[in-house]
Order: structure tokens, then sequence, then C-alpha cells
């Protein structure tokens, strides 16, 4: 009886130890992804917000730069929410539906972290790459040169930017973006220096394969891991970066708008104790920026090749 048992207890650990070793590291750092509870809260969270940001304009019965006559002036409570009014987060100083100007802030701000991001990692990504792969004087050149950028103080040369080439959502990607990969391309360089010395790449380095092709099809793809989890946690930074630029007036101009510049307008309405127009837009901001901390810090332990 005990043998029996002890046999199948065997094959059970044996089949188990099968399966795992037959997942690759996608679907293992997939299966313990889900398995954290505060990152896949705050996955659905973070696309919750994005429907509400790219579709809640449907369901607005005021466009974002209408103008309720009767409720301008800078010391209007009747502008309140209120769903029987239609203005659902009640109205600004101006009386337009801060509904609306939500809705599109919450979009703009998720478009800056988004694009700056991406901006970021691919130009960060390659120059790392490069630079580590080919080492010796380029690398030494290349990094040198990073470190001298990384000296520069970056919202500086961001406010700078933005006054000689004028204030626009364009220069805002450009800006931060263009700026923020000097981190990145520190730790894709790092990583690169360890992945140039593989099997794979050696082999493909026999067989003649030109260098940049290397770097495109087999190291970068390796990085994949690191760059993904980079993006996550890069992408609050990038939207604390825009929602201070506009709450200094620099960034998104009117009529188009943001969170930041929607924050910077309630605040200067709190004296009066209109409240709703800094705790709305507020809202939308503390949670996607929470959401993208728990999504990163998942992405972070599922992709660590140590905890598989």
């Amino acid at each position: 009886m005990f043998p029996e048992k002890a046999t199948i207890d065997g094959i059970t650990e044996a089949a188990d130890l099968a399966a795992v070793q037959g997942r690759s590291l996608w679907q293992d750092a997939r299966i313990r992804f889900f398995r954290n509870k505060a990152a896949v809260a705050s996955l659905v969270v973070l696309i919750l917000i994005a429907i509400f940001a790219f579709f809640g304009g449907f369901i607005a019965q005021y466009e974002r730069d209408f103008v309720d006559f009767s409720l301008m002036g800078r010391n209007q409570t009747e502008g309140v929410p209120s769903i029987a009014t239609g203005h659902y987060f009640g109205t600004d100083n101006s009386g337009r539906d801060l509904y609306a100007r939500t809705v599109q802030g919450t979009r703009i701000s998720l478009l800056v972290g988004v694009v700056g991001a991406g901006v970021a990692v691919i130009v960060g990504t390659l120059y790392g790459a490069i630079a580590g792969y080919f080492g010796g004087r380029l690398d030494g050149i290349m990094m040198r040169t990073v470190d001298v950028l990384m000296s520069i103080p970056f919202m500086f040369v961001l406010i700078l930017m933005l006054v000689i080439f004028g204030r626009s959502i364009l220069m805002l990607f450009i800006g931060i973006g263009l700026i923020s990969w000097l981190d990145m391309a520190r730790i894709a360089r790092g990583q690169t220096l360890t992945i140039k010395n593989k099997e794979f790449v050696e082999a493909a380095v026999a067989t003649g394969v030109a260098p940049m092709k290397i770097i495109l099809r087999h190291i970068v793809p390796n990085l994949l891991g690191i760059v993904i989890v980079y993006a996550t946690l890069l992408i609050p930074g990038m939207i604390i970066t825009e929602s201070f630029i506009s709450f200094l007036g620099l960034g998104v101009q009117e009529p188009n708008t943001s969170l930041g510049a929607l924050i910077s307008a309630g605040a200067g309405q709190m004296q009066y104790g209109v409240i709703w127009q800094l705790l709305f837009p507020l809202f939308f901001f503390v949670v996607t920026l929470f959401a993208f901390f728990f999504v990163g810090d998942g992405l972070r332990d599922a992709l660590d090749p140590k905890d598989r």
C-alpha cells in the first residue's frame, strides 16, 4: 500500500516538474504575474482608465470647450457635479464641463506618458545595445556622452525646448522622450555586455551575420523583459513630469488640457470653496500613477529569472 502511494506521489511530482520545465519564460512570467493580486487589480484599473480616456467622451452631454454663461465667474458654486444637469463632474470657473475636460486631460496625460516612454525605450535600448556590443573606444565615447548629458538638469532643458520651439503636445512628446532615454541606455548597455558572450551570439558571429543584424535580432529581443519593466515604471515619471510642466503653465495650452493643467486650475479655486475642480482630476492622476507602479512591480517580479 505504501509503496504504491510513494510511486503515485513520485509520478505526480515528475509530471509537475515536467510541466514546469516545459513552460517558456514568458508563460511562466504570465502565470506568476496573474498570481499577483495587486498587479492584476491595477491592470484592470488601467484598462478602465484607458476606456474612460478614449471613450468617455461618448457619454458626455457637453463638449470640453462648451461654456455655460450662466455659470461663469470665479466665485460660482452653482456648477456643482450633477447628473440631472449633465455636468457629471460639475463645471470649472469658466462654465466649461469638467467631465469632458477630465476625459481629454486623462487622454493627453496617458499619451504623453506612453509615447514619451516609447521614444525613451526605443532610443535608449538601441543606443545602449550598440555601445555594449561593439565596446572599446566606441563604447567609451557613447557612454561618456551619456554621462555628460545626464549632468545637464533635465527640467531646465525641457523648459528651454518648450520656450524656444513652442509649447505644444508634440514638443512635450519629443522633449520628454528624447531626454529620458539616458537611464535606459545605461541599463541596455549593461545587459548587452552579458548577452554578447552567450553561445547563440557567438554562433551568429561565426556564421557571418552582420553586427547590426545580431543586435536587432538576437540582443534586443533578449532585452525585452527588462525593457518592459522599465517602460511601465517610466510612464508614471513621464506623467508626473508633464503634469508639473503643465502646472507651471508651460505644457499643454488652451483649449487643450491635461491632468496637470486641471489640477493647477482646481488648486486656484479651493480658496472659493470649489473643491470638485481639484478632486476629480487629482483622483484620476493619483489612481493612474499607483496603477502603473503596481503593474511595474508585478512585471518586475514575474520576469525576474532568479525567482523562476
